[in-house]
């Protein structure tokens, strides 16, 4: 699947989302805890990149490669969670499957072909994607909250308690 169509999508999936869930206070606390710390990864590795002009390796970069999908799986599973839905469940399942492994590997590809040195060392001890628990690698970058910034987190910060206030209001139909 393109991946300029993962945004786009996400968006529809956001819908189906409404549609199909049923959730229930429990499982709404308990999902939103999840997706809440998902987000914080998130938050995290936003503070630590800067996209095209070094490779980061410090931070969450130091426990995973990709340690935004990592929180936006967390994100997705704390959705799915929060829905109470099978459908839900399946529905974001077979999002993320569509579009995260391409992405992944062609990230993968760019940034060995732009940092080829300082990938190769990294890519040596930290995994792909599920982090490992100890950090690893040269660990050169540093947080800074104007790249949280810079990258636009802001947006997906936002959009956590917008979901769980959706997903609440739902709860009451």
């Amino acid at each position: 699947m393109p991946s300029r169509l993962r945004v786009p999508l996400g968006y529809v999936a956001g819908l189906v989302v409404l549609v199909l869930a049923r959730p229930r206070p429990l499982l709404l606390a308990v999902g939103l805890a999840v997706a809440a710390v998902g987000e914080a990864v998130r938050v995290w590795a936003s503070g630590h990149i800067e996209k095209a002009r070094s490779l980061a390796t410090g931070g969450p970069y130091a426990h995973s490669r990709n340690p935004l999908y990592f929180g936006s799986i967390l994100m997705a599973l704390g959705v799915a969670i929060a829905s109470a839905s099978p459908w839900v469940i399946l529905a974001l399942v077979v999002y993320l499957v569509a579009f995260y492994p391409s992405v992944v590997r062609s990230e993968a590809a760019y940034l060995m072909q732009k940092f080829p040195r300082e990938y190769e060392e990294w890519s040596r001890t930290v995994p792909l994607f599920l982090p490992r628990l100890t950090p690893g690698g040269p660990r050169r970058s540093r947080f800074e909250w104007a790249r949280v910034g810079m990258n636009k987190e802001w947006r997906t910060v936002l959009a956590v308690p917008a979901v769980a206030l959706l997903l609440f209001l739902r709860s009451l139909l």
